[in-house]
């Protein structure tokens, strides 16, 4: 039987250790990056069973890469490595895509449950829809963000709750939080410099 192949993107080099010990230990194939923009690169172009992520990293953070992943490959299963300071954004990732998270610091035990739960829930879960086809509700919400800033840093601080009542998407919602603003582009034309630079502005404090 072959090994399942496991990617972990991680900037602490104590956390990639650490996951690669032990799920070696349980005959998982297991490789490992401190760079997210790489991380994405290798999942995205190479064949894995699971990723696990950390939310928040110095080049890119973990709805980011999420993002990036789920564009590809949308079945591919991604489990959030969080902390106790950042487990609300774990949780916000799971309703944007993200299949589970693990919060450190976390037993062997743990980890080998999570991941094969996380393989295992994924194979059954009907995968949304990632193209867009929600553009009267984009643009509503572009703009309701450029005539309301309170509007626009609750985007940023509470992720999907803030856009659950909008006929959205996984992938709308995880473009407009990450403030992805070229993908939004392609699909609903260009975007008003007042509508562009509150996205701007919520990619910039949301990468602090």
């Amino acid at each position: 039987m072959d090994k399942k192949r496991v990617l972990v993107i991680d900037d602490e080099q104590i956390v990639l250790d650490s996951v690669h010990k032990i799920l070696t230990s349980y005959g998982y194939d297991v490789s490992t990056t401190s760079t997210a923009s790489i991380g994405v690169r290798r999942a995205t172009n190479e064949p894995f069973h699971i990723v696990l992520t950390d939310i928040r990293m110095p080049d890119m953070d973990g709805l980011t890469v999420l993002r990036d992943i789920k564009r590809v490959k949308p079945t591919l299963p991604v489990l959030i490595i969080t902390g106790y300071a950042t487990v609300d954004s774990a949780i916000q990732s799971m309703k944007l895509g993200a299949v589970n998270y693990i919060e450190k610091p976390f037993t062997p035990e743990e980890l080998v449950r999570a991941v094969v739960a996380a393989m295992d829930g994924s194979s059954s879960v009907l995968q949304e829809e990632q193209t867009i086809i929600h553009v009267k509700e984009m643009l509503e919400i572009l703009k309701k963000g450029a005539k309301d800033p309170k509007f626009a840093q609750k985007v940023f601080d509470q992720g999907g709750d803030v856009l659950e009542k909008y006929h959205l998407t996984r992938a709308e919602k995880l473009a407009i939080i990450t403030g992805d603003i070229d993908w939004i582009e392609d699909q609903v034309g260009i975007i008003e410099p007042g509508r562009k630079q509150w996205l701007i502005n919520g990619k910039q404090l949301s990468s602090k």
